[in-house]
């Protein structure tokens, strides 16, 4: 058999194409913003993880073109090898007592941060327990990992403790859970979870890619919203959410940072973040902590578009994130929906299985701090109207 056979087989993404229905790879034509032009129109933004709205901050604008200056376009080499530049340690500490931990550890990516630290930490002998909707990252972590993977029903801390209870008293255990859930918006229930790891002699790693700059004193995150900085074990993030750039980390103790550096393949054997992302991601980390209102606003602005929604009985999933998923069940009808919208000036995100659960699609809208009263007005204004013309029911 030809394994190309079947590439040449797939047939749904050109079936969608044939409706105009494809969802994905929209061309931007400017700047990522709470307004947008994308294939030659304006549209409202509420579908970017750019939470902070820092991406096109002027300040931090500045510090990714001095260090395109300084130190060129990229670091041709692994962070083991010749790529490590003041850039990065400089982050790192800074980030590290951000967070009030250990050391900090970067990757070129979120999603290979979630890569490198879980393969690394599960060992053959291992144990790596995780919450069925994690994201994908972690699941490709956890194969590449030697450890066996054990799932428990999304926030369902009965189930978690009954996967623990499968674990040898001998193995070693890492239970791993999105702070906030990227589908959904909803918060991991951190405190079960540490009481559990703490009862079975686990430890706990947190997927903060959307609690990071959100969440917590100052945006610190899931572990600080709940006051568990001191009973997280790990804390990975991006930077390509709130910290408006490219790249990943991990925050733990030294020691278990430093051998991560040491062992993990997707770290030792991957070239390091470019210049400008490091230096952009440490400067929207400063304007951060400079401005913990920015997390104030970005909530605020989210409550305020779910007040808008649920007057006008649009049916959405109950989280205090500025994650806001709409539910509209049907995938096809969620297509058509995406698309109604786009074409009158809205860009939100169409959730669809595997991203979802069959019967169970959503139309994912994402609030910016920058976003005005007036622009989430008009597009709710917009979402309201385009949605009655459809029956939305289970």
């Amino acid at each position: 058999m030809d394994i190309f056979e079947k590439c040449f087989n797939y047939k749904q993404a050109d079936e969608l194409r044939a409706q105009d229905l494809f969802p994905y790879f929209r061309e931007l034509q400017s700047r990522q913003d709470v307004e947008v032009i994308m294939e030659g129109k304006r549209r409202i933004m509420l579908g970017s993880n750019n939470y902070l709205g820092l991406t096109t901050n002027p300040e931090i604008i500045a510090a990714g073109v001095k260090a395109l200056d300084e130190y060129g376009t990229g670091c041709s080499g692994s962070r083991l090898l010749n790529g490590t530049l003041v850039l990065h340690l400089q982050f790192e500490k800074e980030l590290a007592e951000f967070l009030g931990v250990g050391d900090v550890a970067t990757f070129p990516s979120g999603f290979q941060s979630n890569l490198g630290i879980i393969s690394a930490l599960v060992g053959r002998n291992d144990y790596v327990i995780c919450d069925k909707e994690n994201h994908a990252s972690i699941y490709d972590g956890c194969k590449l990992s030697y450890g066996k993977m054990l799932r428990y029903r999304h926030s369902d801390m009965a189930d978690l403790e009954k996967q623990l209870q499968r674990v040898p008293e001998e193995a070693g255990c890492l239970i791993v859970t999105d702070g906030v859930f990227s589908m959904a918006g909803d918060i991991a229930k951190l405190p079960e979870i540490v009481a559990l790891a703490k009862k079975y002699h686990a430890r706990v790693m947190v997927d903060d890619a959307h609690g990071f700059g959100i969440l917590g004193k100052g945006g610190r995150g899931t572990a600080s919203h709940f006051g568990l900085e001191k009973d997280v074990d790990v804390i990975m993030g991006t930077f390509s959410k709130s910290l408006a750039s490219l790249g990943g980390f991990m925050a733990a103790d030294a020691k278990v940072v430093d051998y991560v550096r040491c062992n993990s393949r997707p770290y030792i054997f991957a070239a390091s973040v470019p210049p400008a992302s490091i230096a952009v991601a440490n400067a929207s980390l400063r304007y951060l902590a400079a401005h913990p209102e920015l997390p104030v606003n970005l909530l605020a602005n989210a409550q305020y578009m779910r007040e808008k929604l649920r007057a006008n009985n649009i049916q959405i999933i109950d989280a205090e994130t500025p994650i806001i998923p709409i539910f509209t069940y049907d995938p096809i009808v969620t297509l058509q929906a995406q698309k109604e919208l786009y074409d009158r000036g809205v860009y939100v995100n169409a959730t669809l299985p595997p991203a979802c659960a069959p019967g169970e699609c959503l139309l994912r809208c994402t609030l910016m701090a920058t976003h005005t009263k007036e622009l989430i007005d008009e597009a709710t204004e917009i979402i309201v109207d385009v949605l009655s013309h459809y029956e939305l029911k289970k």
